[in-house]
């Protein structure tokens, strides 16, 4: 699978939820993982993640909205009910996301929604547990940018079989690159190879 994610949250003071949160992304091959303006403790978060994800894969800690810095490329994919949301199923995922979920009570903050470059909201009567949530968007993003064999029409396993990989041809910018070619010094090679002819 092309690309990369990491998922955080804000303002968390929810250990066991966080620590939820981050064993899922280490078991879904997550790049890295986050808080902004959230108090964890990892030693409470172990009694949750049990693959002690933290020294797994890169954590990053921001003490505010301010200081929250992605990667260059890298899309902010807020999850919360939302009225402007877009529903989990119909959006595509960028190939470069980070996934922030707000805190139990409040969602997130006002100032991180305007963050975003998108929000995306689970299908749900109401609002599930934050390690759940996390759970539905990166198996989404997995299901959705991996590579599987086809769903069969009737109830059961596939009854095709995954196509091969197959690599594409070498991608060449050739008019890109036409300003910086030259034309090879063929009087000098050809005199290099009678050289070593006569040797």
């Amino acid at each position: 699978m092309r690309g990369f994610f990491g998922i955080g949250v804000e303002g968390i003071n929810k250990a066991f939820n966080v620590g939820s949160v981050f064993r899922s992304a280490h078991a879904f091959g997550a790049s890295f993982s986050f808080t902004v303006a959230a108090s964890y403790e990892r030693k409470k978060g172990t009694r949750s993640d049990t693959s002690d994800a933290m020294a797994q894969l890169p954590f990053y800690e921001f003490s505010s909205i301010e200081t929250f810095t992605l990667p260059k490329g890298c899309a902010l994919v807020g999850v919360e009910l939302d009225d402007e949301a877009i529903e989990l199923p119909s959006f595509r995922h960028p190939s470069q996301a980070a996934y922030v979920l707000g805190s139990e009570r409040g969602g997130m903050t006002a100032a991180m929604l305007d963050r975003c470059d998108h929000i995306i909201q689970i299908p749900s009567r109401f609002s599930l547990n934050l390690g759940i949530a996390g759970v539905c968007v990166m198996y989404d993003r997995l299901v959705s940018l991996g590579r599987f064999a086809p769903r069969p029409v009737k109830p059961g396993g596939p009854t095709e079989a995954l196509d091969p990989h197959v690599r594409g041809d070498q991608i060449l910018r050739q008019k890109a690159m036409e300003p910086y070619r030259s034309v090879p010094p063929l009087a000098e090679v050809e005199a290099s190879l009678a050289d070593e002819r006569d040797d």
